[in-house]
């Protein structure tokens, strides 16, 4: 496909971490549309542009003040008038809806988006727009709360306020449970790593009711606060605990009919009730015999490459185009933002961790990657790298992507290609410092 003639003069903003796994797919479909891509991360201002691409230095965990700085900085590195601006992750969604508020182009009011970026706030909305929400409140870590005099029923579920990825959330049964995660969680958010993350809210933790049932996310598209749902993912493993990460996604969804409209419908009411508007949503949803319950609502598109599992046409004879590229056309004004997903059943499997340590060796990437069905094998942990398993943890070995006629035929071989690889995970030694043997002067 060439670039389209209304793509041309056409410039995006991309606000993204350095790190972020989607920002070159990001950019590679813009540049195919031939729009031209201007970056803004979270690097050290300090270094040279150490990544070659001119993006704009700022630091999101302050988003007016990294609005400022990307504002002040744009006329010089684009010299001329953006077209759009797209979040990737949820660090940047609140500083790129003030950007984009301040240029008058299409987005989110920064009050909703920042309510999607607090557990805490979003549980409060969303209960204030009358949908279903488990019983919530959110205390300091220190001192541990005592379960019996705060009114804590269990099972219930531990979250620290400031991360995402299901990083630090904990079920706890009975007491015991409740006082071991609140501790664990607290281990985690000192730590020196978490720390320099310099994440809000990382000395509360929010505690909420345990909701059963199945779960499932929920891909959509917002336009002028019309919600259009791209897809719906099953999760076929159960998310029960202790501990929350993920690992299959599959759709379509095997769910009924009437239950997916029931989704549909909690989705928009959701992001209704939060006040968004326009651009991706990615939400996660349980569902029981009570009804459809929003776990979490965000003001992005899905994470990680787990988007490369979704793929849109025309028709059943047109090209394929990745989530990414729709996401371009679509915040550009640009015509194939309103093409549907694909028909064939697809999949991804965000490879778990089974333990921490450091990643020695991964066997049989070969096997797994010849599998009937296997679309795509990234491993994306680096050997010799610290992994850490869940709920300490908060990035994956790696992604499987599988495609097929059916949903159930996708996840086996999802499951199929993940037994055939192994990871080599060797114990992390502790680093100890010994400042009683050093020498005076050292």
């Amino acid at each position: 496909m060439t670039a389209e003639p209304m793509a041309e003069g056409k410039r995006l903003l991309i606000l993204a971490s350095k790190l972020g796994y989607q920002t070159r797919s990001f950019a590679d479909a813009a540049r195919k549309l031939g729009v031209q891509v201007f970056f803004a991360t979270d690097r050290c201002d300090r270094l040279e542009d150490p990544w070659g691409d001119l993006a704009i230095p700022t630091h999101f965990e302050k988003p007016q003040e990294a609005a400022r700085a990307i504002l002040e900085a744009l006329p010089a590195v684009t010299g001329g008038s953006l077209s759009a601006v797209l979040a990737l992750g949820d660090k940047p969604t609140v500083a790129a809806a003030y950007v984009a508020r301040a240029l008058g182009l299409a987005g989110n009011h920064p009050l909703a988006v920042a309510a999607c970026r607090s557990k805490l706030r979003q549980r409060e909305v969303l209960q204030a727009a009358g949908l279903r929400v488990p019983c919530f409140r959110a205390f300091p870590l220190h001192p541990t709360p005592d379960p019996a005099l705060a009114g804590i029923d269990f099972p219930c579920v531990v979250k620290p306020l400031g991360l995402s990825a299901s990083q630090g959330v904990i079920r706890a049964n009975d007491c015991e449970e409740f006082r071991a995660a609140v501790e664990r969680i607290a281990r985690l958010v000192e730590s020196p790593e978490l720390q320099a993350r310099r994440e809000a809210g990382l000395d509360i933790v929010l505690v909420e009711g345990y909701i059963p049932g199945r779960e499932v996310a929920v891909e959509g598209l917002l336009n002028e606060g019309r919600l259009r749902v791209l897809a719906i993912c099953d999760k076929p493993d159960p998310l029960e605990g202790p501990f929350f990460e993920e690992t299959i996604y599959v759709t379509p969804s095997r769910l009924t009919e009437a239950q997916q409209r029931e989704i549909e419908r909690a989705a928009a009411d959701a992001v209704r009730g939060l006040g968004l508007e326009h651009g991706p949503v990615h939400a996660e949803f349980r569902i029981n015999e009570e009804g459809v319950w929003p776990i979490e609502v965000s003001a992005r598109p899905i994470g990680g490459l787990c988007s490369r599992a979704l793929r849109f046409a025309p028709d059943e004879l047109g090209e394929r185009i990745l989530l990414e590229e729709l996401l371009v056309r679509h915040a550009l004004g640009m015509s194939g933002a309103d093409w549907p997903r694909e028909t064939d059943a697809s999949g991804v499997m965000m490879i778990p961790v089974p333990c921490s340590g450091v990643l020695q060796k991964v066997e049989g990437e070969e096997a797994a990657l010849a599998t009937p069905g296997i679309t795509e094998l990234h491993v994306t942990a680096r050997l010799q790298d610290a992994i850490s398993a869940w709920p300490e943890g908060s990035s994956y070995l790696g992604f499987l992507f599988a495609r097929g006629k059916t949903p159930g035929e996708v996840e086996r071989v999802l499951r199929d290609a993940h037994a055939k690889l192994r990871f080599v995970i060797s114990p992390q030694l502790p680093v100890v410092y010994a400042a009683a043997n050093r020498a005076p002067g050292h």
